[in-house]
C-alpha cells in the first residue's frame, strides 16, 4: 500500500516546484529534491489509515485524516493546495464522485425546510464569530472590489456595495431588494447613502434577528427592513433587485427557480445585479465545499445561469468577471481569521475547536488557490440585468458612468 501512495506523490513532487517532503507513518521519509533549502510544507502521516485514506480517496482523503487529526501539515497551506490543484492531484476519486452523488440525495435544496437548514449550518454560527474576520463596516461575506489603490478590506467592500450601486443606477426614494442580505451591509449603505428604501430577505434565523436589532440601533427603521424567508418565497415587486453570494446556495436542481424568483421580485422596467460564483462550463461541485463547509451548495454555470436568465424575460446588460478580486478578498480573510483565532476559539471551544479550525482554514486558504489556480474553471460574476429590453435613454451605452464622480452620475429612467 505504501509503494502505491509513494508512487502518487511522488508524481506530485515531482511538477512541484518548491521542495517538499513526506513523513509516513513508519517514519521514512520522501524529498522531492535534494536540497538544503527548507520544503515549503512537510506532510505529516500518523498512521497506516491515514495513508489509505489518501490512496483511495485522494485529496479529500487527506482532507478527512487532516481535519481528524491522522495528518499534520506543517508550513504553508497555501503552496500545498495551489500544488494539488496544478498537478491534478485533487481531481476527484471515483469514490469521492458517489459521496458527492449521496450528498446531493440527502442535503439537496428542493425543499424550503432543507435549504434552511443548510443555510444556518454555515451562517448560524454567530454574529460574533464572522465579526473578528470579515469587514469591521458593512460585515460583507461576500467578494470585495479591489479597485487601483485599495488598501483594506473595508475598502474593498465599500466599494463593491458603491459599484453594484451604480450597476443598477440606484437612486433616492427607489425600493430595492436584496435577496439573502447577509448582515445587511449593502441595505444600510443603500439606505444611507443613496437614500434608498432597502429591504432584505434571509432564511438564518441569527442573521435576520441581528440585523433587525441593527435597524433599530441606527434608526433606520423606515426606511430598512428584512424577511425570514426563502429566496423562492417572493413577496412582492421592487424597482431594483440585488443578489450577492445567493445563486451558489440555490441547489443543482433548483437554479431555475431561484432565478425565475429574482426574476419575479422585479418590476417590470427595474434594473437587478446578479453577484455569483460561477463555473466556465459544465462542472461537479467540490465535494470537500459542500460536505464540510456549504451543504447542499451547487456552483452554476455560468451558461445555465444565463440561459435560465433569458427564459425568465431578463435582459442580460453587463456581465464583469471579479475572479482575481476574489483571491484577495479570501487572503484578507484567512490572514484576520488566523490572526483572531484565540479570541474565535474562545467564543465557544467545544464548536471553534481544533477541528474547525483546519476545516476553516483549508476553506478560506484552498478557496483562494482555487481562484488563482491558472487551469482554474471558477469565476466570481457579477451580471447587470434588466426586465425588459433597455434603450439607450434607459441605460448608459458604456461603463464610463461607473468610473464617474459621484455627482455625475446618471439617474434611472423609466425603461
Amino acid at each position: 500500500m505504501k509503494s502505491l501512495l509513494e508512487k502518487r506523490l511522488r508524481a506530485v513532487g515531482d511538477k512541484a516546484p518548491q521542495p517538499i517532503r513526506v513523513v509516513y507513518a513508519d517514519g521514512s521519509e520522501y524529498r522531492n529534491r535534494d536540497t538544503a533549502e527548507p520544503p515549503a510544507f512537510t506532510l505529516r502521516f500518523k498512521s497506516a489509515a491515514a495513508q489509505w485514506s489518501v490512496l483511495w480517496q485522494g485529496h479529500i482523503g487527506l482532507l478527512d485524516a487532516y481535519f481528524n487529526g491522522a495528518i499534520d501539515i506543517e508550513g504553508d497551506l497555501a503552496q500545498m493546495f495551489a500544488l494539488g490543484l496544478e498537478s491534478g492531484f485533487s481531481d476527484p476519486h471515483p469514490v469521492v464522485r458517489v459521496r458527492n452523488w449521496w450528498h446531493e440525495f440527502r442535503r439537496n435544496n428542493a425543499t424550503i425546510a432543507r435549504a434552511k437548514e443548510n443555510a444556518r449550518f454555515h451562517y448560524g454560527l454567530g454574529t460574533d464569530f464572522y465579526r473578528y474576520w470579515l469587514d469591521r463596516e458593512l460585515m460583507m461575506y461576500t467578494c470585495a472590489y479591489w479597485k487601483e489603490g485599495t488598501r483594506t478590506i473595508e475598502e474593498a467592500q465599500v466599494n463593491k456595495v458603491e459599484h453594484v450601486c451604480r450597476k443598477i443606477l440606484l437612486a433616492p426614494g427607489e425600493t430595492v431588494v436584496d435577496i439573502g442580505c447577509g448582515f445587511g451591509g449593502f441595505m444600510f449603505y443603500a439606505a444611507q447613502k443613496y437614500g434608498a428604501r432597502a429591504y432584505g430577505v434571509n432564511t438564518t434565523t441569527e442573521q435576520v434577528e441581528w440585523v433587525r436589532e441593527e435597524i433599530g440601533r441606527r434608526g433606520l427603521s423606515d426606511r430598512v427592513a428584512v424577511r425570514e424567508a426563502d429566496f423562492r418565497e417572493v413577496d412582492r415587486q421592487y424597482d431594483k433587485v440585488v443578489s450577492i453570494g445567493v445563486l451558489e446556495h440555490a441547489g443543482r436542481d433548483q437554479i431555475m427557480e431561484v432565478v425565475k424568483a429574482h426574476a419575479d421580485f422585479l418590476k417590470p422596467g427595474g434594473l437587478g445585479m446578479l453577484h455569483f460564483i460561477g463555473h466556465v462550463g459544465q462542472y461537479e461541485t467540490e465535494f470537500f465545499i459542500r460536505h464540510y463547509v456549504f451543504p447542499g451548495g451547487w456552483i452554476p454555470s455560468l451558461t445555465e445561469t444565463l440561459d435560465a436568465m433569458d427564459a425568465c424575460g431578463l435582459e442580460i446588460l453587463d456581465i464583469e468577471n471579479l475572479r482575481r478580486h476574489y483571491v484577495l478578498t479570501l487572503e484578507a480573510w484567512a490572514e484576520r481569521f488566523d490572526a483572531h483565532w484565540d479570541r474565535i476559539h474562545a467564543l465557544d471551544p467545544r464548536r471553534f475547536d481544533e477541528r474547525f479550525r483546519r476545516i476553516w482554514r483549508t476553506y478560506l486558504i484552498g478557496c483562494a488557490e482555487m481562484f488563482r489556480a491558472s487551469n482554474g474553471i471558477t469565476g466570481l460574476f457579477q451580471i447587470t440585468f434588466g426586465k425588459g429590453r433597455r434603450t439607450p435613454k434607459t441605460y448608459p451605452m458604456s461603463r464610463a458612468f461607473l468610473y464617474q464622480p459621484e455627482q455625475a452620475q446618471p439617474l434611472a429612467r423609466a425603461a
